[in-house]
């Protein structure tokens, strides 16, 4: 049977706001243990000794190869590919030709004209139709997450080690010293054997490389660093922790494709597109105008990844927009006694709040909650959970630029009403949580330190 296209599911429903926003879709899965101790002292370890986490399952890849590969990627890229050669790796940016997100992904340039593209399928599911409808000397093999992947394990494994002892689990592990590894640049390493490759860079703003091989070396590796890290108080962190590791490093992971414009590119997209392939809206805002839920580059803090240096899809509208964006990426962090009463609210007589399911308390794929200030919306709140190093509730967001200091109080609208479909959504009562806004990242060393390291 042919998978329903996201045209068809659009039709279907009325809208794309309306097939979104009561989608059965989860909020990401991670197919791997939710803790392994607990997921607060899985938190601490990366700030304080060093945390594992195994990166194998719940991401996608995308090898692209063949002398036209470079020249794919560059032309649905924001940024510059000057100078990115081997061993070198790049948070891969792409938008519509409205200039408005459609995701972004870590490119690995491993061989000359050999990438891999990794990360949510948004990305990916935009290149591999590009490549799909055009004339491309590429070759492509996807592997998707373990949790939709019906055919063996995994092509490589990943695992992250990151935390102020990581560089030490590393030279025991491998017996050498550490090589000098600039950020967002590849080292080789020999573990149990075994050739192993590790960027260098870290998903919690701590210093760290994410190392990586094949699938059946896996285990021999994963145990080499179990021993070595031992002596340097490594913790293994499950799916709990590894989900709000973002909140620290001001990292959006999935803000929604802006793939539902009127563009004859993005009418195409969406019948080649199936409609499993975007997750459910959820969160206080309420717009039926599919536009008003997207993002662009410069709202999450992509400034520094634009370059104007290359034709792409969507640079004229991004030219005109980088004259003067409007919004700025910021942390919100929730009012502790706002956030307890929420909570409290379950043990008294109901409807009470939205539930907060710790640490990551957002509960669809694309949580979208209004910002409030002096009664008025000024932005959007898009990722929320709790952080344990910091011993608060805080959202990731993007406001208006005149309300993105440091300082600010706003108000967060948690809930949706009416209350959707969504499986994961019970009746509840929207409440307001007061916010300060924060820097992004909210962690300081995160914002000035680690990729220096």
């Amino acid at each position: 049977m042919t998978a329903e296209s996201l045209a068809d599911a659009i039709a279907r429903a009325g809208s794309p706001v309306e097939l979104l926003r009561h989608s059965a879709a989860r909020a990401m899965t991670f197919p791997v243990a939710p803790e392994f101790t607990n997921w607060r002292s899985e938190q601490r370890a990366w700030a304080e000794t060093c945390a594992l986490l195994d990166q194998s399952h719940h991401m996608t890849d995308l090898f692209l190869s063949g002398p036209g590969a470079l020249e794919l990627l560059r032309g649905l890229a924001v940024n510059t590919f000057e100078g990115f050669g081997v061993d070198k790796a790049k948070q891969f940016v792409a938008v519509n030709p409205d200039g408005q997100l459609i995701g972004d992904a870590i490119l690995f340039h491993l061989e000359e004209e050999v990438f891999d593209l990794v990360g949510h399928p948004m990305v990916i599911d935009w290149v591999l139709f590009h490549l799909q409808r055009g004339e491309h000397d590429v070759t492509a093999e996807r592997d998707d997450n373990s949790a939709v992947r019906t055919d063996g394990p995994p092509r490589l494994y990943r695992y992250e080690l990151q935390g102020p002892t990581a560089a030490a689990v590393l030279e025991q592990a491998t017996g050498q010293p550490l090589p000098e590894t600039k950020f967002f640049h590849m080292a080789t390493f020999t573990i149990a054997g075994t050739t192993v490759r590790g960027l260098r860079h870290g998903m919690a703003g701590q210093p760290g490389f994410e190392l990586f091989g094949p699938w059946a070396e896996g285990e021999k590796v994963l145990q080499a660093l179990l021993d070595a890290g031992a002596d340097h108080g490594l913790v293994r962190a499950g799916a709990k922790a590894y989900s709000t590791a973002n909140l620290e490093s001001g990292w959006v992971p999935a803000p929604i494709p802006a793939v539902f414009g009127d563009h004859p590119l993005m009418q195409e997209y969406r019948e080649w597109l199936p409609a499993t392939a975007i997750g459910a809206i959820g969160g206080s805002v309420d717009s039926d105008e599919i536009s008003d839920y997207y993002l662009t580059p410069y709202d999450i803090g992509y400034d520094r990844n634009v370059k104007f240096d290359h034709d792409f899809v969507g640079r004229e509208a991004l030219e005109a927009l980088a004259v003067d964006p409007p919004r700025r990426k910021v942390t919100l962090v929730w009012d502790a006694d706002d956030v307890a009463a929420a909570m409290a609210s379950m043990m008294q007589p109901g409807p009470g709040a939205k539930y907060m399911d710790l640490p990551k308390i957002r509960y669809a794929l694309h949580q979208e909650d209004q910002v409030l200030r002096d009664g008025r919306q000024v932005g959007v709140s898009l990722d929320c959970g709790y952080i344990a190093n910091e011993r608060v509730m805080a959202s990731l967001a993007t406001l208006d630029k005149e309300h993105a200091e440091p300082g600010t109080e706003v108000v967060v609208r948690w809930g949706e009403q009416p209350t959707s479909r969504k499986p994961q959504v019970e009746e509840h009562r929207v409440v307001e949580i007061r916010a300060t806004v924060a820097p992004a990242p909210y962690v300081q060393f995160a914002r000035s330190s680690y990729r220096d390291r």
